[in-house]
């Protein structure tokens, strides 16, 4: 580890039964990162939005049920507002998501909000990734990144991910990212 690196760790994510409060759905993004993703996948949901895409918890504790109506049986409780999941599908209010892990179940539209976030390499766990000054691999490092850290997006190119956690920001490389596809531009 470089000298005066901050190792950044991972909170745990606890999934409880529970209920969850509805509120309003934010918008995808940019006008850019919606024609981006319509013209990788092309599909369009019946949003108007593209098939798959990143999304975020709106709240702190959101449930995930086995099926797209208050009938079906919760799943499972996510506690991590902003964690990022990947809407897959979409029925009326509710939208089909995956989480990092691969689990499916579905969720009330609202419970979503179209902010971006990724998890570090959650693939790597225990290991270390780092958070560049620049998007240059020979750049200096700013912060080492458990896997599993979540981050906000401020930019994606492509290539690397311009993102914020625990007060640090800078870059990693797309693909050392969960919640933003490879070659995908996020403004």
């Amino acid at each position: 580890m470089a000298a005066g690196c901050l190792v950044v760790a991972i909170g745990v994510l606890v999934m409880l039964r529970g209920h969850g409060h509805n509120q309003q759905i934010a918008s995808l993004g940019t006008d850019e990162t919606t024609a981006s993703l319509t013209q990788a996948t092309g599909q369009i949901g019946k949003s108007g939005l593209p098939l798959p895409r990143f999304v975020s918890l709106k709240t702190e504790k959101v449930n995930v049920r086995k099926g797209p109506s208050s009938d079906h049986d919760v799943a499972w409780v996510f506690q991590s507002k902003g964690l990022p999941v990947e809407i897959t599908a979409e029925f009326e209010t509710w939208r089909r998501i995956r989480d990092s892990d691969g689990a499916e179940g579905w969720i009330l539209q609202n419970m979503l909000a179209g902010k971006r976030t990724v998890l570090v390499a959650p693939w790597k766990k225990g290991e270390r990734v780092a958070l560049m000054e620049s998007a240059a691999k020979a750049a200096s490092v700013v912060a080492q990144l458990s896997s599993g850290v979540q981050a906000d997006i401020k930019s994606c190119d492509g290539n690397w991910c311009y993102v914020k956690t625990s007060g640090y920001s800078g870059y990693i490389e797309q693909g050392l990212v969960w919640g933003a596809y490879p070659g995908e531009i996020v403004n």
